[in-house]
């Protein structure tokens, strides 16, 4: 008989996830163990196996692997398909005041690096997985989980799944991408286009600077061109995601106080809003910085990410709300969504507890929120609620 997870049984999971460290290699320092997700994807594994899970492994970056399970659903080839994608990476822990990887629970919640972002969601599919099994009973629909590494830096983790779903021909009915939304189901959030320009002049002494071209002056132009192209898009209407946003978020050039600067680097940040192509951003934002500078300007584009929205009237945005009692909402922030485009019909962003608390110095997790969250995908998965 199947016997729903206890508060302690989540609880438990949770623990034993925060305590494997999975920061991501971009931010690892002295505090953060081994970096990468090797040992948490094996670890993952184990457990898919052990679970009764078919398992994929499938390596993203040299020693960094996803790691995928299917559970084949008692409707069988009638069946739809049901996927989670959680990412197993976490951010740095040095700025950290708590302990990071110790998992403690207290005060009604779970702490620990990765206790909200992204591994509170993970544990709750662990404990439903062992339930199921431990009961002898499959799911209705076909399941497949993801635990998906590089989320928190380089974003290549979503678009490897969504190759390895296309290379097999198969599309999911229903995805929930693992984000803190307090289980509110999130079903849009904006893209983003991330490039540098680089103003290129010439090296000279500061006491003849007409002997030089100034860089610095000429990313300066770059930066204040951009400045009014966010003034201009606030004036647009608004869609369903908003209005674009537009930073300057980094600036950087020259060698000396005393020499005429012959390089400067301006970094742009550019939320893009459903119905707009990242591309063609990338196109007017490289031409509106060539037309401002005096000097010659090369692009190094770092990021290309379209706009995620499902329509909140869609079925699974209407039934996870009904489940959840959360009027459903759209994000500030991005996602692994993004990426299944093709390869999903519906999906939506969903997991416990608040953005408010990922990546700070303390980070923690309700445990009444993992509770909540067991509901609802037991629910989805149709099996037995108490």
């Amino acid at each position: 008989m199947y016997s729903h997870p206890t508060n302690t049984q989540l609880t438990t999971w949770l623990s034993r996830l925060v305590q494997i460290p999975s920061v991501t290699p971009d931010q690892a320092g002295p505090r953060a163990g081994e970096p990468g997700e090797a040992a948490m994807s094996a670890a993952v594994a184990r457990w898919f196996a052990a679970f009764g899970g078919e398992v994929h492994h499938h390596e993203i970056l040299p020693g960094r692997s996803s790691v995928y399970a299917i559970w084949r659903g008692a409707k069988g080839d009638a069946g739809r398909w049901l996927g989670v994608d959680v990412h197993t990476d976490t951010v740095g822990v040095e700025q950290m005041t708590d302990p990071p990887f110790d998992g403690r629970m207290a005060h009604g919640r779970v702490y620990g690096r990765g206790a909200v972002d992204t591994k509170a969601s993970l544990a709750v599919v662990l404990a439903l997985l062992e339930a199921m099994h431990s009961a002898g009973i499959q799911p209705q629909d076909n399941l497949l989980i993801a635990a998906t590494v590089d989320e928190e830096t380089g974003a290549t983790g979503a678009p490897g799944f969504a190759d390895w779903l296309g290379a097999r021909n198969l599309v999911l009915d229903e995805l929930v991408v693992a984000e803190p939304t307090g289980c509110t189901p999130v079903h849009g959030h904006k893209g983003l286009v991330r490039v540098e320009f680089t103003a290129h002049g010439l090296t000279a002494h500061s006491a003849q600077p007409h002997l030089g071209r100034n860089a610095i002056t000429a990313g300066a132009r770059v930066a204040l061109a951009m400045e009014a192209e966010h003034d201009r898009m606030q004036t647009l209407p608004a869609r369903a995601l908003g209005i674009p946003q537009l930073t300057v978020a980094m600036m950087h050039g020259g060698h000396g106080r005393n020499v005429v600067p012959d390089r400067c680097t301006v970094a742009i940040d550019r939320r893009v809003v459903d119905g707009e192509d990242p591309l063609e951003v990338t196109a007017r934002l490289i031409a509106l910085a060539q037309a401002a500078s005096p000097l010659p300007i090369t692009t190094e584009i770092w990021r290309q990410i379209t706009a995620f929205y499902q329509p909140a009237d869609s079925g699974l945005v209407t039934r996870m709300a009904a489940w959840s009692g959360q009027t459903p909402t759209v994000a500030p922030y991005g996602t692994n969504a993004w990426a299944y485009g093709d390869v999903t019909r519906q999906r939506i962003v969903l997991g416990p507890g608040s953005i408010d608390q990922a990546h700070g110095a303390v980070e923690w997790v309700e445990i009444a929120e993992l509770e909540k969250l067991a509901g609802i995908f037991a629910h989805w998965w149709g099996l037995p609620v108490r």
